[in-house]
Parts: C-alpha cells; structure tokens; sequence
C-alpha cells in the first residue's frame, strides 16, 4: 500500500506483522539493521506537512499498518494489509531478539517506565539482554548534540534492538540517523509501547481495542493533548481516501 506525499511516496512492505517478525528475524541472523515504522493516521498527518518526517520515514526500511484508518484506506484500495500495532510488536521483538542473541535497548519516555518496561521483558522473555537504558531529558531533540550522545552510548552499550519510545516525529527522525550512523542496530519506534509494558500508561481494554475504538479511550485519557491530533487526522481523510481509490482504479499492483 502506497501513500504519496508530492514527489515522495510511503509504502507499507510488511503486510502484517508475521511478516515482519520473520524479516527482522533473518536481519537479526545476518546482523544486519532496520529501522522500523508503524504507519498511522497521525503520521499521515505530519508526512503531509513536514518534509523532515518524510525525509526520515524515506531512511526507514520496513513500515507497519500501525491504525485502523490505515487499514481501511488499503481495503479501500484493493492492497490490504493487517493491523500491526508498535505497542503490540514490542514482546515478539524482544523474543525474536533474544532468540538470535541480540541485546536490546530502551530509549524515551522516563527512568522509572524503562525500568518497569525492562523488568516486564526480562519476565517475559527468558534469555534477553537489557543493554542500555536511555530516558533523554524533556525537550529532547533528534537532531541535535543530546541525540548525538544517545547514539553513541547505543553503539557503546552492545544492543542490536533499540525500542524508541519517544513518540512521532522525534523517534522516526532519530531512527533515521541511528540507521546511518549504527548501521547494525535495529531501531523500533513503538510510541507508548513501554509505558504500556511498564504500567505507567494503562492500555484500552481489549474490547475497545476490537472494535477500533482505541483511538477514542487515547482522546479521553489526553483530551488536549491528543484531541487536536485526532482532528488533524480526520481532517486529512478525505484526501487519503481519494488516493486509495485512485489506486484501486489502477487494478491490482504489477507482480
């Protein structure tokens, strides 16, 4: 599934995340890195507005349907692709990790949630290495001295997975330079994926999760902070959907 920004195009090439746990796997075999991105509705948004965001998600090699809405929009386009969101990818990770000996690495949110987000996965996933740790200060910037660092105590500390959890744009742009600058080292933006783990985030309940509505429990839990993103996506909508039916004009994809 294709999604095309000006000159630029983004593509989904992981359709589902059995998929991509079994590219990262044969990566991790060859030690050979990534950068992965989950693809949703919010990073639309920017893609549209922000030419570094693209430059960054243009250094990424394996994007996920990270969303519903971008679930439906490859429906709509006749190329679907399954769900495959960042929190839920953080465990079958760490195992495809562990299983090819390779330590891993917690960027972003606090001290205290990488701390619980380590305890979870080493409980979870017998034989994983935590190597390094890193809870950048507020006003953290991937692009400046302060990303420099982190990314030298990365190649310091022996990880070969990095899970960023600094949220969009500020993992995918330090993602991208991880992937230049460590270019054996996997790097995995997965939001609140660890906060999700450590319990300082509480998950929508399953149900909810089912029936698409994560979104909805998200908005009510930071109405202003996330309310005026949801708007912002929805507003997008209308031209992604005369994309996605663009391309199913077009009939099937070459292949």
């Amino acid at each position: 599934m294709d999604f095309r920004f000006g000159s630029q195009t983004v593509r989904i090439n992981q359709p589902d995340a059995g998929a991509l746990l079994a590219e990262v796997a044969a990566r991790l075999a060859r030690g050979q890195g990534f950068a992965l991105a989950t693809l949703n509705l919010d990073h639309l948004e920017k893609l549209g507005r922000m030419p570094a965001f693209r430059a960054a998600y243009a250094a990424h090699d394996l994007v996920v349907a990270d969303g519903n809405p971008v679930v439906w929009l490859s429906r709509l386009a006749g190329r679907p692709v399954r769900l495959a969101p960042g929190a839920d990818l953080v465990l079958p990770l760490a195992r495809a990790a562990a299983a090819a000996g390779a330590p891993v690495a917690l960027v972003g949110s606090t001290a205290a949630a990488l701390d619980g987000a380590a305890a979870r996965l080493l409980a979870e996933v017998p034989g994983l290495a935590v190597a390094a740790r890193i809870a950048p200060p507020m006003g953290f910037d991937p692009e400046g001295a302060g990303a420099d660092r982190v990314l030298a105590d990365l190649g310091a500390s022996g990880a070969r997975l990095c899970f960023l959890a600094l949220g969009a744009p500020r993992q995918e742009l330090l993602a991208a330079r991880g992937r230049a600058a460590l270019p054996a080292m996997g790097f995995a933006s997965v939001g609140a994926g660890l906060d999700f783990l450590a319990g300082t985030q509480r998950r929508a309940p399953a149900w909810m999760r089912r029936a698409a509505l994560e979104w909805l429990w998200r908005a009510g839990t930071a109405p202003r902070r996330l309310g005026p993103r949801y708007l912002r996506g929805i507003a997008v909508l209308p031209g992604l959907v005369r994309q996605a039916l663009a391309l199913r004009r077009q009939g099937p994809p070459a292949g």
